[in-house]
């Protein structure tokens, strides 16, 4: 065993397994290590595992060799005391599968292991004391769901130091199936809510990409009411890597209704914190969706890190569920504003009130940038299959801020009819007299953090060019 190391955390030729080397700490006395420290080592590079049960497995003999199972969890390895051979194939459908990588782990080691990689070992010394962390309680019904490969797999050809002609095996592990014979562990899933909202029809039209993380669920609320607690006890949420949550309370004047406020935040705030405790117990990703009405206005860009403001019942319950979403260690909040998709929205009416002949009085001084679902759509997917950075992105669409009046002025221009039809109107004149909701006058967001991350959205006038025609 080596003394002195320092923390690293080294990727293999298995995505997602990962070794660590561990700083050891000697003395007449013995050694000391730090075995798991979530702080360092998520900030090494580490998932953050999430750990929820400890299992230690003592090993009288060496040559005793235990494998190759492959388990619905993530697991932390690491050696007590003794040292072992370890061996790990990965059996997830995909074009990894079969791929072996091998190592020592003595104290001063340790090895991640991603749900449905096969791990094995075999010690080297007497008396090895072999632990490991998962993210998962162990049950009968989660082991119906392993997946195993025979330790003298010929296709792998993992040379164990001692030949398991010599070692000790269970009779069991002998009899597990060739590489040829093995069932690939099936991925961990999508599941996407709200999944007949324009966001998720949207993201129904990029279901290959999506995909790429694993096979996806699409549920519409009348399916799962994601605010109904009993509505999470039928599925297995060991089954899922992401939640993307596409449901929201999205009437803004209605939220400021005495039946509204109790619709907006029993789905925003009660809805996103049942997800949340969701994910965070299974070691989900959860993906929510957010608004500029989470700030007052006032500042003239919005960066993803300003403080609250909402001015509004609707704003007070999406900042709440920003807050409850951020609670879960892998999550991506995305947060847009003037959001258009499918169906009804206020381009679709103003194109309808050019053609009808009608000269609309629009806001022009509220000012921003459309998001197209699109856009907003392939922003998620790419933040996705790029495992990007846990946090929040500002995603709407690019090029020079406008105001709702010079949109809709466009929008008159780019179907053919007199721009100068559109007059404008502040907003406390327009919404004088009308029951409505606060508006914040600059929706700006920064796209600096989304754009750092690769993604470009378009020009909101190319877009809307194109959405028209």
């Amino acid at each position: 065993m080596e003394y002195g190391k320092q923390l690293t955390v080294a990727t293999t030729d298995i995505p997602g397994l990962l070794l660590l080397d561990l700083p050891v700490h000697g003395d007449n006395r013995g050694w000391f290590k730090e075995n798991w420290q979530r702080e360092k080592m998520t900030a090494a590079g580490l998932p953050d595992l999430g750990p929820v049960q400890n299992n230690v497995s003592f090993n009288a003999n060496r040559g005793t060799t235990r494998g190759i199972h492959a388990e619905p969890w993530d697991k932390y390895v690491s050696v007590a005391t003794g040292r072992i051979f370890g061996a790990w194939v990965d059996l997830r459908e995909g074009e990894g599968f079969g791929r072996v990588v091998t190592a020592e782990i003595d104290p001063s080691r340790a090895v991640f292991v991603p749900n449905g990689v096969g791990n094995a070992f075999q010690t080297l010394q007497d008396g090895t004391a072999y632990v490991y962390l998962v993210n998962d309680h162990w049950s009968a019904e989660a082991q119906s769901r392993y997946t195993f490969l025979n330790l003298a797999d010929e296709a792998s050809g993992i040379a164990w130091p001692i030949p398991l002609e010599t070692a000790e095996l269970s009779a069991k592990d002998r009899e597990h199936p060739r590489l040829a014979d093995v069932t690939p562990m099936s991925r961990r899933r999508v599941l996407v809510t709200g999944a007949n909202g324009q966001l998720g029809r949207a993201l129904r039209a990029r279901v290959d990409a999506l995909e790429a993380i694993g096979p996806v669920d699409f549920v519409g609320s009348s399916e799962f009411d994601i605010a109904d607690p009993a509505a999470y006890t039928d599925r297995r949420w060991q089954d899922y890597a992401v939640v993307v949550n596409a449901a929201a309370y999205t009437r803004v004047d209605e939220a400021e209704t005495p039946q509204g406020r109790r619709d907006a935040w029993r789905v925003n705030v009660e809805g996103v914190r049942l997800l949340a405790e969701t994910s965070r117990a299974h070691g989900i990703r959860l993906v929510h969706v957010s608004s500029d009405y989470v700030f007052d206005g006032t500042a003239e860009t919005h960066a993803e890190d300003e403080p609250f403001s909402p001015l509004g019942v609707y704003g007070q319950t999406k900042a709440a569920g920003d807050a409850l979403a951020a609670t879960v260690p892998a999550h991506l909040v995305l947060r847009t504003s003037w959001v258009i998709g499918d169906g009804g929205n206020f381009v679709a009416t103003m194109r309808s009130l050019a053609e009808r002949g009608v000269d609309p009085s629009v806001v022009d001084d509220q000012i921003g940038r459309l998001t197209f679902t699109d856009d907003l759509a392939d922003a998620l997917v790419h933040l996705l299959v790029t495992d990007a950075e846990s946090g929040v992105y500002n995603v709407s669409n690019s090029g020079e801020p406008l105001s709702w009046a010079g949109i809709a002025a466009r929008v008159f221009a780019l179907t053919g009819h007199d721009a100068q039809r559109v007059s404008g109107v502040g907003t406390a004149e327009y919404f004088a007299g009308k029951a409505a909701a606060p508006r914040p006058l600059n929706s700006t967001l920064d796209l600096g953090r989304l754009e750092a991350s690769g993604f470009h959205t378009r020009d909101q006038l190319v877009a809307l060019e194109s959405y028209l025609s």
